[in-house]
């Protein structure tokens, strides 16, 4: 259980949402269930197919995904066993770092992100349900035809429901999310199973799992670290929010138990099967087909149609509350506590998410490199500095209840550590050169490693030496032994 939050608390930095967590209900199941909503997408499925692009072969890419989700795994722990051991979530995890005030920097970083793809997620997950709608009410094709700000009105109509559903997960904040969770992943792995059987067969049972790719335009050891390297940034945002569910985990073994099961064996076992069905569709249907709902769309039954197309977009709502909802709403909520709680904290993403008309974002190739690119590039520095400070520097010793007050050993200046500062401006500026300019596009998918080791090395060096954190540390070990703080 975690420590109680005495009194002399900030308005200003803490609410019900934000504090440690009093209920742990996220045992190891439910963590387990939540990796497979992550990783059981659209994106999920087209991820390891996308990796023959860069010019290698199956074992090379089956080789690759494995050593990077092992790098994930090893990665999510650290994020996830701060949280569980504080139950804190990621913006609070943030001020130990960058100060009281100083982490609505990072927090606003993941909250931009976390928007734009929570809308773009909405809209993909949309199209399956114009899907639906096409067979069981074929004259709503009428509705297709017109634009309104890029969409149509079938179009604004299957948005806005899939917007609305998403909504219905804030009636009980994180317990109903955890609910929702709970079959939503495990239920897309029952389709897939029936798509491998249909597919097999179909294929009389023999297909080439080498998938046409592009040309190792810098050697194929360049493309094989590239290939790791991606697998992480795929992850990139939930290494730095996974503490947002781990929270809730009632011991330290539930989460990394989970995230054993959850990311290696499901990660590895789906990418397989996304593969095995890319490639029966060539020995099916005479091409490659990289959507499965597209897939499933060419099975001569309405209800095979109605099933995949069902349960794809479940499974695009369920990465997208876990990766784009759930940290806005918290993110959100420490930008002004007092005002915005968890509920309002989502609300406020999903109204920016709908304003922004997300389709115009995904269809703009400028938009998605240059601005969600840059952003990305960003989020490794943040990890890099955030969790050297928590495991290497404090060595995990932390004064909690002072994360909630305006004058303690957080305070740093005036909220903000100019240090995390200086550490973020230096790793920040050639991570997003590195990512964006065509000159680096060799290094360009390197830039989270780049952007979180220089982070990690520069944090380190003018840190270490820092009295207010070794007395921090003193005061955490002094509470934590059950003696009065210094």
């Amino acid at each position: 259980m975690s420590p109680a939050i005495p009194t002399g608390t900030s308005p200003r930095l803490h609410n019900e949402d934000l504090a440690p967590a009093e209920h742990r209900k996220w045992g190891f199941y439910s963590l387990f269930a939540m990796w497979m909503s992550d990783i059981h997408s659209l994106g999920g499925y087209t991820f390891a197919a996308g990796l023959f692009a860069l010019g290698l072969g199956a074992w090379q890419v089956f080789l690759a995904l494995a050593l990077g989700i092992i790098i994930v795994f090893l990665l999510m722990n650290l994020s996830g066993f701060a949280g569980q051991k504080m139950g804190v979530p990621y913006p609070v995890l943030a001020r130990i770092s960058f100060g009281t005030f100083g982490a609505n920097l990072p927090a606003l970083i993941r909250a931009l992100v976390a928007i734009a793809w929570y809308g773009i997620q909405t809209w993909l997950a949309s199209r399956a349900v114009i899907v639906i709608a096409l067979q069981v009410w074929p004259d709503l094709k009428g509705l297709t035809g017109n634009n309104f700000l890029g969409e149509s009105t079938l179009g604004w109509l299957a948005f806005l429901l899939v917007w609305a559903l998403q909504l219905l997960l804030l009636r009980n904040g994180m317990d109903t999310i955890r609910r929702f969770q709970d079959w939503a992943g495990p239920a897309v792995w029952v389709v897939m199973a029936l798509l491998v059987v249909y597919i097999l067969i179909n294929a009389g049972w023999s297909i080439s799992l080498d998938l046409p790719g592009g040309t190792a335009t810098w050697g194929v050891a360049q493309a094989f670290l590239a290939a790791v390297s991606l697998t992480v940034t795929y992850f990139s945002t939930l290494l730095l929010n996974f503490c947002d569910f781990s929270r809730f985990a009632p011991t330290r073994r539930a989460v990394g138990t989970a995230n054993v099961w959850g990311l290696p064996v499901n990660f590895i076992a789906f990418s397989v099967v996304s593969v095995v069905v890319t490639a029966g569709t060539f020995k099916v249907y005479g091409q490659y087909i990289y959507d499965p709902v597209d897939v499933v769309g060419r099975i001569n039954s309405i209800w095979a149609l109605l099933l995949g197309a069902v349960t794809f977009a479940v499974a695009t709502l369920g990465i997208n509350v876990v990766a784009n909802f759930v940290s806005p709403a918290y993110d959100l909520a420490n930008v002004w506590p007092s005002k915005i709680d968890f509920r309002r904290g989502g609300l406020i993403a999903a109204v920016v998410a709908l304003v922004i008309t997300p389709w115009n974002l995904f269809n703009s190739p400028v938009v998605i490199n240059l601005f969600l690119g840059g952003l990305g590039a960003l989020l490794g520095p943040l990890f890099g500095i955030i969790m050297t400070d928590y495991y290497v520097l404090r060595r995990q010793h932390v004064v909690v209840h002072d994360l909630f007050r305006e004058q303690g050993f957080y305070t740093y200046s005036g909220g903000w550590n100019p240090k995390a500062i200086l550490s973020f401006v230096v790793s920040a500026a050639p991570a997003v050169v590195i990512a964006l300019v065509p000159a680096f596009a060799a290094a360009a998918a390197f830039s989270w490693f780049i952007g979180a080791a220089i982070a990690a090395v520069v944090h380190y060096l003018i840190s270490r030496d820092d009295p207010r954190i070794a007395e921090s540390v003193r005061a955490a070990m002094a509470e934590e032994a059950g003696a009065p703080a210094a």
